[in-house]
């Protein structure tokens, strides 16, 4: 017999907007959060850079909504835009007040916060704590969830499906709870609750080279597509310009706050070649810094470029970027002497479910919020540290309406248990991890910076067996995390495929040599439906 647990609110992902969504719900509220790892390992953790909110002065909301859709290349949704930005300065004071400690300055006139200017933006507006805010900001909610008794944290729980009312002949749908493999022990564990919660991150592990984290899977979408929920803008997937290039700096992201306090990016010759590429230069927005770097990087045949600071003041470097800077040392680098070698690296994803303003998806009961979710605001290109911004806004915003919408829905009935009864150990792991390690190699050579159609194509090709492969693998062996995380991996990647082959333009972070301008007439998100997807068929 399988273990069950029940609560008001189920949480999968522990990253800043699972955290600080379970924070906001009232003490009464029985809440489970569930950790693919540990509590802490996730994309927040890395983030470097900071939060983008309005203190200065000399700044304006209006200025933040206009640098937000101006990188959003015509996609944004204008009043989803407003209200992320109209929220910041508030969930700023409420994390300082949770215990983060923020980098101060007080000789400006900024609320008392030292800003720093990333790129897109026209005015300092990013909050950070140094140059790992990230986590600063996890460790601090990790702390605070400890301290709350009605949170149960459940580490080493990876979601395998959702479940869904009607599939079991309910009239009503509805989301009822999750499918969860408990590593430690192997079993699959049915969580059961009211309004369940997709915090699960973003997808880019689904390339070669990632500044994010082994857990970056995109389990959350893939699960949200399987039960019946629209994902939109997958084409979207944001490379981050400058990741260490070093054989042994797995994945270390050099923040863009480096660019944003003068560093200039630099060829194996020495030459700055940002200028010839965009009026911002090192400024303008990570689609086209990645692409010039790509560019540079293809036509030379380098295997990297270089980005250099070392022009500032040794004290500045020291103590504006501390853990960069004790990095590079690791390795051999200097950074107040000497160049840093960077090669760009998938980082963000801009698409994912489709969400309204309150973080709710096409299935009642499951919200989705973070990189999980599609909720408008990037369009197509994130810009800079509006990312940590939009998970805590909608873990406010989710949280307030399943606060509003408690008390009118009951716990969920009974579901069958897992059933594992005909399935066997798999019997060659070593399948797994070649489909792994074929997946981001040919979304990285195919589906990368630059596209084309016939790249496309291959790749699509290359899924569609990958998938047959998986389902196989699926259906007779006993589910392990490599397995799952391959699955959502697989789907993920036919889901980016798809989209990208769909926009049949350039703009934002979506790159095609056979239509390289933009098209007005194609100035909408890519909407993706499932087969069976459904309206909502349950009021909220």
């Amino acid at each position: 017999m399988t273990t069950s647990y029940r609560h008001d609110v189920l949480i999968i992902g522990s990253g800043a907007a699972g955290l600080s969504l379970a924070l906001r719900l009232q003490p009464d509220i029985q809440i489970a959060v569930l950790a693919k790892r540990t509590l802490h390992e996730g994309n927040t953790l890395y983030a470097q850079g900071g939060i983008s909110a309005v203190f200065d002065a000399g700044d304006s909301l209006e200025s933040h909504v206009a640098d937000t859709l101006d990188a959003g290349a015509g996609l944004c949704d204008r009043a989803i835009v407003e209200r992320v930005v109209a929220h910041g300065p508030d969930n700023i004071r409420w994390l300082m007040q949770a215990g983060v400690a923020f980098t101060r300055d007080d000789t400006a006139d900024t609320s008392g916060y030292h800003l720093t200017r990333e790129g897109g933006h026209t005015h300092r507006r990013v909050v950070h704590a140094a140059d790992a805010t990230g986590r600063a900001v996890e460790e601090t909610l990790v702390e605070q969830v400890h301290s709350r008794a009605n949170i149960n944290l459940f580490e080493q729980h990876a979601a395998i499906d959702l479940i869904i009312s009607d599939r079991f002949g309910y009239q009503q749908r509805r989301c009822l709870g999750a499918y969860v493999l408990d590593q430690a022990s192997g079993e699959v564990r049915t969580f059961l609750a009211r309004f369940i919660v997709l915090a699960t991150g973003g997808a880019s592990k689904v390339y070669l080279y990632t500044s994010n984290p082994d857990v970056a899977t995109g389990d959350g979408i893939a699960m949200a597509w399987r039960a019946g929920c629209r994902v939109a803008n997958m084409e979207f997937m944001q490379f981050h310009p400058t990741c260490l290039y070093h054989s042994k700096a797995k994945s270390f992201l050099i923040t863009e706050a480096l660019r944003g306090e003068g560093a200039h990016l630099l060829l194996p010759d020495g030459e700055r070649f940002m200028p010839r590429f965009d009026a911002r230069a090192e400024l303008a927005p990570r689609d086209i810094v990645a692409r010039a770097i790509d560019h540079e990087m293809k036509r030379l045949g380098s295997k990297c470029v270089y980005l250099d600071i070392s022009h500032r003041p040794a004290e500045f470097i020291h103590d504006h970027f501390p853990t960069i800077h004790a990095r590079c040392l690791d390795l051999g680098i200097d950074m107040t002497k000497e160049p840093i070698p960077v090669v760009p690296a998938a980082h963000y994803t801009c698409g994912g479910v489709v969400t309204d303003a309150d973080a709710r998806t096409d299935i009642p009961g499951l919200y989705a919020i973070g990189e999980t979710a599609y909720t408008g605001l990037h369009g197509a290109n994130r810009m800079a540290s509006n990312s940590l911004l939009e998970c805590l806004v909608f873990g406010e915003l989710a949280a307030n309406d399943i606060a509003r919408l408690m008390q009118q829905w009951e716990l969920p009935p009974d579901v069958p248990a897992w059933d594992a009864s005909r399935v066997t150990e798999p019997d060659e792991e070593v399948v797994i991890s070649h489909n792994w390690e074929e997946l981001r190699r040919f979304m990285w050579d195919y589906v990368g910076i630059v596209r084309t159609n016939k790249r496309l194509t291959r790749a699509k090709r290359r899924l569609d067996l990958l998938k047959q492969e998986i389902i196989e693998n699926y259906s007779h062996f006993r589910v392990n995390n490599d397995l799952l995380e391959l699955r959502n991996l697989v789907e993920v990647a036919d889901l980016i495929v798809q989209s990208a082959q769909r926009r049949r333009e350039s703009r934002g972070l979506h790159y095609t040599l056979d239509f390289p301008y933009q098209d007005d007439e194609q100035l909408h998100p890519t909407v993706l439906i499932p087969d069976q997807y459904r309206p909502r068929t349950l009021a909220y």
